[in-house]
């Protein structure tokens, strides 16, 4: 079962928490939520490249996660967004040496180029891992929309 939960309009900053089997339709899903909320917290210049990194790390998540199941967490922090995807497999993402036609292996190339940082936190044991980025905001801050 898929759970969601998130902020009241009063308590847009704060943060946005969702579990999931991903699939086929999730990363745009995902994307509305997070554009929504970067929007109404003021940060509507971060959204095109925040969008691109967390359709990366959930296509990552749908290609090499057993069950497909992840946490997605969004943080609106005063003047950017951080956004971590948790699951429990504990392989490590990796860049890959693509040639020019395959279909992948671009992934993290991509969300090294639109993201301001990023990272990888392993998990004790071996229980899985976050993939993390942050995305800061080039425009004067701004309270959110009630």
């Amino acid at each position: 079962m898929n759970h969601a939960t998130g902020p009241q309009v009063t308590d847009i900053e704060s943060q946005y928490h969702a579990e999931f089997a991903m699939g086929a339709h999730s990363a745009r899903h995902l994307r509305r939520v997070l554009r929504l909320y970067l929007v109404r917290s003021g940060l509507s210049d971060v959204t095109d490249a925040a969008e691109l990194a967390l359709t990366e790390l959930v296509a990552n998540v749908v290609r090499h996660v057993p069950g497909r199941r992840c946490r997605v967490c969004f943080l609106i922090q005063p003047g950017g967004v951080r956004v971590e995807v948790t699951d429990g497999c504990p392989e490590l993402p990796a860049r890959a040496a693509a040639d020019a036609l395959s279909d992948g292996g671009r992934g993290l190339v991509i969300v090294a180029a639109v993201t301001d940082r990023w990272g990888v936190v392993p998990h004790a044991g071996g229980q899985g891992k976050t993939v993390w980025f942050e995305c800061l905001s080039r425009a004067a801050p701004r309270a959110p929309r009630p």
